[in-house]
């Protein structure tokens, strides 16, 4: 009997490939219009972009109507921007069913705290773009060049930031509802003659995030456009002929005037309609099969096999499971009611903010017991949110590590707002040290930034020796108690990795400028992708630059980019922060170039090319003890004036005072024209085998 029925499970399979085959053959050597096909749609960054919109650069001027072009940054592991009023505006999300998109300012989504100089928002005459609904939409009037020093104490609370153009003098952004007239004056006379005053718009909101939070948000427009319902619905993609100024739909067979023709494939429709009803019948009759057989090898092997099935899907689906009910069993963490968390932070007091993500606002409180606290606020209470909740406080509760930041407890997932308690780490991130406020007030010297790098790769190596990906390094999330220890903080988009896997495949999360390419590219998450968010946060400690900065050249707005441009071009001088004394300290010039040089290897598009965490830990604690540079003597010593047939030698300018690293990379075998040892697979000791979850 158990033979019949495997034969009964490959006929059925045989016929659904014969019926596969018939189906499909008809479309095999048809005619493609070559319009069609370029005006195929496009992803930028998490976006689908199609007509209207086209990206400048990557699709015909046909694909779109005109004014609705796109760039997209770098390939964009970021974002799409659209260019109103000579400004660019991010775009975050497109809704084509009813013609709308929200958009916001660039100057407001930089990293650092200086905003640069922007312009009046204008939408344009013709009508293509319009506020989606005026009536909820605000205007804000924004102040640059304000000289905090000589204004009124109670006007201060208004600054949202440093003016970029005038940040060496003290220059400050303010910020003010327009309507708020009173205010708008006082400020206007405050300032002073050298201020200038730009009108932007901010959608209403419920009050949850500030006036900042809201510039961040943007706003929504409509836009005006022929109409592409008709096209899309006969299988076509439109676009727009600019020498006759006309609507076109593009389809497969060629150019039509608003839709395809679909009579002649009435015929295969029919085929195709009564091919997937036996499609279906035999599908019905595959699963019966299956099913048969699962039952008969289950009697084989006895319960154990199923146990053991069982115990892997509840383990590959743990953090996905919509039944959250399970969690509470073993989260293990003290439980925080509502309201206590409410009274520790004076009912979420918007002066007691520390900061603030996409997932959420952070504030500082103080329980009844004496101690201070960090208490994360998620923005919504849906399952999404939910998961990510439950998905921090599993991962920390897991870990114990000197550089993580600790976990005292969160609210119960059926409390009316979701919260997690945390150690309050009192000096703030490294972000905010390197191009923030606290940047403003003092310099953080070379030996605490070497300092920083080492215990941030501690922490790291920590988590991936723990099956734990980190997903969202950054400096935002480095945090610095007084002693300027690193804690790292922010498990939100962490995963449990699976420990016979070398990727993960999932969605790409994270941060503009932080996202590894690869991962970005084939949604393939491992711990390699930690490594090269890391590679950034190296070149931030060395350069003193933000991640993403807009104001930068276009194919340097990601710092990683303009990071390995100046390395491979030999001008590190041109990317280090002169003021560490990179000049006058031979010591901090050696150790500024190896870390270059790691961050580099680091960087590397390809993941196999990178380092460990490990093996990045053990590097920057070298570089600390100078125990590299000795390595590197000693194998001059060895090897003389001479390069081996296999190393391609980089050559520098002769000594100088100003150019001392010279020693340093030249015994680097590199691939023309980098100067880093990347020819090869770096030779790790990190072994992972390939599995998909």
């Amino acid at each position: 009997m158990n033979q019949d029925i495997i034969t009964f499970f490959y006929c059925c399979v045989i016929i659904n490939i014969i019926l596969l085959c018939v189906l499909s053959r008809t479309s095999l050597c048809a005619y493609v219009d070559p319009h069609y096909l370029a005006c195929e749609p496009q992803i930028c960054g998490n976006q689908s972009i199609r007509y209207p919109f086209y990206i400048q650069g990557k699709q015909q001027p046909f694909c779109g109507y005109p004014g609705f072009a796109i760039s997209c940054a770098d390939g964009i592991h970021g974002f799409p921007t659209l260019n109103l009023s000579n400004t660019s505006y991010i775009i975050h999300q497109i809704f084509y069913h009813n013609e709308s998109l929200r958009v916001s300012n660039a100057a407001f989504s930089s990293n650092t705290s200086c905003i640069s100089a922007t312009h009046n928002l204008t939408l344009p005459p013709t009508k293509t773009f319009s506020f989606l609904n005026r009536n909820h939409n605000k205007d804000i009037l924004l102040f640059f060049g304000c000289n905090l020093s000589s204004m009124p104490t109670e006007l201060m609370g208004y600054r949202i930031g440093c003016s970029e153009a005038t940040n060496k003098t003290g220059g400050s952004v303010l910020a003010l509802y327009k309507d708020d007239v009173k205010t708008v004056r006082s400020v206007s006379k405050s300032c002073g003659s050298g201020r200038k005053v730009v009108d932007t718009v901010v959608e209403g909101s419920e009050g949850r995030g500030g006036m900042e939070e809201e510039l961040r948000r943007g706003f929504m427009l409509n836009w005006t456009a022929s109409d592409c319902k008709l096209c899309n619905r006969t299988g076509g993609r439109c676009g727009f002929n600019l020498t006759i100024f006309t609507f076109q739909c593009y389809c497969t067979d060629r150019i039509h005037a608003s839709k395809c023709d679909i009579t002649g494939k009435k015929d295969l429709s029919k085929k195709a309609k009564l091919g997937l009803g036996l499609g279906i019948g035999f599908l019905v009759i595959l699963i019966i099969g299956l099913l048969l057989l699962f039952r008969i090898y289950k009697r084989k092997r006895g319960n154990s096999g199923s146990s053991h099935i069982e115990s892997r899907y509840s383990y590959s689906d743990s953090s996905s499971n919509p039944h959250l009910d399970n969690g509470a069993a073993y989260l293990g963490v003290p439980l925080f009611s509502y309201k206590d968390l409410k009274e520790a932070t004076n009912n979420f007091d918007h002066n007691k903010e520390l900061g603030d993500g996409g997932f959420g606002t952070v504030y500082y409180g103080k329980l009844q017991d004496g101690r201070e606290v960090a208490v994360k606020r998620l923005y919504e209470h849906n399952y999404r949110r939910v998961e990510q909740f439950i998905n921090e406080v599993q991962i920390l509760t897991r870990l114990r590590h000197k550089n993580l930041v600790s976990l005292y407890g969160c609210t119960s997932r059926h409390s009316r707002e979701l919260l997690l308690v945390y150690e309050y780490i009192s000096n703030g991130t490294v972000a905010c040290h390197l191009h923030g406020e606290s940047a403003e007030r003092s310099l953080l010297p070379w030996s605490t930034r070497i300092k920083i790098a080492i215990e941030t790769a501690t922490a790291l190596a920590y988590l991936h020796a723990s099956d734990i990906i980190h997903r969202d390094v950054k400096t935002n999330n480095i945090l610095l108690d007084h002693n300027f220890t690193v804690k790292v903080a922010d498990f939100g988009l962490s995963r449990l990795f699976p420990m016979d896997a070398t990727h993960v495949s999932t969605a790409p999360q994270g941060t503009p400028g932080y996202v590894d390419p690869e991962y970005h590219q084939n949604y393939q998450l491992t711990s390699k992708s930690d490594v090269y968010s890391f590679g950034v946060v190296l070149i931030e400690l060395i350069s003193s630059m933000p991640a993403v900065d807009m104001n930068r050249d276009k194919d340097e707005i990601n710092l990683s980019n303009l990071a390995m441009k100046k390395i491979q071009n030999s001008a590190i001088i041109d990317l280090v922060d002169r003021s560490l004394g990179f000049d006058s300290d031979n010591k901090v010039r050696r150790m500024i170039v190896s870390v270059a040089e790691l961050a580099f290897q680091c960087l590397q598009r390809d993941k196999e090319l990178r380092p460990c965490m490990d093996e990045v830990l053990d590097e920057l604690k070298k570089i600390e003890s100078g125990k590299d540079h000795a390595e590197l003597q000693e194998e001059a010593d060895v090897d003389g004036n001479e390069v081996s047939h296999n190393k391609i030698v980089h050559s520098l300018p002769p000594p100088s005072p100003e150019w001392d690293e010279v020693g340093l990379l030249k015994h680097m075998k590199i691939p023309p024209p980098s100067p880093i040892t990347v020819t090869d697979n770096w030779e790790s000791k990190c072994t992972t085998p390939s599995i998909s979850a």
